[in-house]
């Protein structure tokens, strides 16, 4: 196939755009790949939209080759499935709820377990029609708060999500790890970089939880690894290690102090260094207290309090897996005057627990830590207050920020920290749907059976980005050949008709020989078209430029950047041989 560029609906743009923050974003819209219509809402042009199939012919070439079978669900889907399941309410803001003209309740499809949980109870009815995997390729909808990069994180956007359907547990586990390897093949076949972490199911629901993650400085997604062992996770499923419980007998009883003007950290270390405590005390001395408002879907708000060594940050994307399918907000002035037992920054867990306020503490507060911390009362801290002795938390969160030298919890070494975008997510959810729906079939002993369930997604237009993103340099995208929009692009660079005749001829060759092209004749300048396709990104640039005169064309490796002068009547061998290099 051929496609002309002074026909092609393209145009390319030398500026940034304003709204960009990073390169994918940039150079997408730049070369006429994307255009935005709303935050978050991305149209799709010629080039982008070749990319975008390729990608999805990758995914679906290794879906299909797991056996699983392509369906298409709708993506305006009714509430009734998502009530039974709880996810109406769950989602929370994400989900973008409408209503008919009836005034029935609809929403947009963030993803579908409900509907093929329906689909599978509506056609199989018998033992013999397990195992099945069905998959679709299909636009989603969330509602995103703060949209950004592009295709990156928008509103709605493609994703492949598969769902296995077995009748054992040992059969969601072979499902699971052929989608995994599956996963990996489709990640390899388009070269991206990529590690696979362990993961919370969140809203999704379900146990084993495993994300690949494309490794990128600009990735949202923070993960740890431990180099000695393998050991990687993304930082909200990181279990923090847990030390021994102390003995204390013997210790010191606690004490309340005056500590007037040290409502924070390091005020209140500066004073028990200066108070004669006869030990240097340090901020992992101290445990913070935090207060925030939480809610279960359709419940009340009830306030929880959050106790964490004072040397730690809580780390929202930790506390909110921690607590799902419950949402938190931090407390407002308001909440803090109608509970006047809780005095800013000198808060303790005696008046919590007084007060029948939840208290969680950190995995690191075990008995016999002894801790200086909040008296309850303006100006005034306890020094000694030892858990298990003096308070009793009601349990333990994973809520503080995982550091950089944490120990590993498969205790084989240290933590180390990175970025990532998640372009995938595989779950073993278990029962959760087919319990919902009691979807039941009839086992070889004549007995009902409960089909168990596993759910894979991965993010086919973000891939593209994050293709974009690994692949770019200084003059543009870099496609794989894998996913080019083109297999070559051809520039004439040269008016003479000779070399535009050539130029046609060898184009024609190369489309007799099943490669598409992208061929540049628009009446442009060679600077002007030597940028473009560098801007464009197809891997092989062939150039019919003055060297033909001498019977010769230029080859030009995108992603190297070297170029050869080869014999314009060998052009075509020498084109076949490079692509399959």
């Amino acid at each position: 196939m051929i496609t002309r560029l002074s026909q092609l609906f393209l145009r390319t743009l030398r500026d940034d755009p304003a709204d960009a923050e990073v390169p994918s974003h940039k150079l997408l819209v730049r070369a006429g790949y994307v255009r935005r219509i709303a935050p978050g809402v991305y149209s799709w042009l010629p080039l982008g939209l070749k990319v975008l199939r390729e990608v999805e012919r990758v995914v679906r070439e290794e879906m299909d080759a797991i056996g699983a079978q392509e369906i298409l669900l709708p993506a305006l889907l009714p509430r009734d499935p998502y009530e039974t399941s709880n996810r109406w309410t769950e989602y929370g803001q994400g989900l973008f709820r409408l209503k008919d003209r009836k005034g029935n309740d609809y929403l947009l499809g963030p993803t579908h377990e409900e509907l093929f949980a329906l689909t599978v109870k509506g056609e199989y009815n018998s033992y013999k029609d397990f195992p099945v995997t069905l998959y679709q390729v299909q636009t989603k909808y969330r509602d995103e708060e703060r949209p950004r990069a592009g295709i990156l994180r928008g509103r709605e956007f493609v994703m492949k999500d598969s769902y296995s359907f077995d009748l054992t547990d040992e059969g969601l586990t072979a499902s699971y790890r052929a989608h995994r390897d599956a996963y990996e093949r489709i990640l390899q076949r388009l070269g991206v970089k990529y590690v696979i972490v362990s993961a919370t199911s969140g809203a999704m629901g379900g146990s084993a939880s495993e994300e690949f993650l494309a490794e990128s400085e600009i990735g949202e997604d923070t993960y740890v690894r431990c180099l000695e062992s393998g050991y990687a996770a993304n930082v909200e499923a990181v279990k923090t290690v847990v030390p021994e419980p102390i003995p204390f007998d013997g210790l010191p009883e606690a004490k309340v102090h005056e500590t007037p003007d040290t409502p924070t950290i390091d005020t209140l270390v500066d004073w028990a260094n200066g108070a004669g405590l006869d030990r240097t005390v340090t901020a992992a001395d101290t445990l913070k207290n935090i207060l925030v408002k939480t809610r279960v879907p359709g419940g009340e708000w009830e306030l929880l309090g959050i106790g964490i060594p004072g040397d730690r940050e809580v780390d929202a994307k930790r506390l909110e897996a921690s607590l799902e399918p419950a949402e938190y907000v931090l407390l407002t002035e308001t909440d803090f005057a109608n509970n006047p037992f809780l005095v800013k920054g000198y808060i303790g867990p005696k008046a919590l627990q007084e007060n029948g306020v939840r208290y969680l503490v950190d995995p690191r507060v075990v008995d016999g830590t002894s801790w200086i911390t909040g008296a309850d009362a303006e100006g005034k801290h306890v020094v000694g207050l030892v858990a298990g002795r003096d308070f009793t938390p009601d349990g333990t969160v994973e809520a503080a920020e995982v550091r950089d030298g944490d120990p590993s919890p498969d205790g084989a070494g240290e933590l180390v920290s990175a970025r990532g975008i998640e372009v995938g997510h595989v779950f073993q959810l278990g029962r959760k749907y087919t319990d919902a729906f009691e979807v039941n079939v009839l086992g070889e002993n004549g007995k009902p059976v409960r089909p168990t369930m596993g759910s894979y997604g991965i993010g086919v237009s973000r891939l593209v980005a994050v293709i974009a993103e690994q692949q770019h340099d200084d003059k543009g995208l870099r496609w794989p050949a894998e996913v080019s929009p083109a297999n070559v692009h051809l520039v004439i660079a040269n008016k003479d008709d000779a070399a535009r005749e050539g130029a046609e001829a060898l184009a024609a060759q190369l489309d007799g020989a099943g490669l598409s092209v992208i061929l540049d004749d628009r009446k442009a300048s060679p600077g002007v078209k030597f940028k473009d396709s560098e801007l464009l990104g197809v891997p092989l640039i062939v150039v019919v430029g003055r060297g033909y005169a001498d019977g010769n064309v230029e080859l030009r490796d995108r992603f190297t950047g070297e170029s050869r002068e080869v014999p314009a009547d060998s052009a075509l061998d020498e084109v076949l041989a490079a692509l399959r290099s």
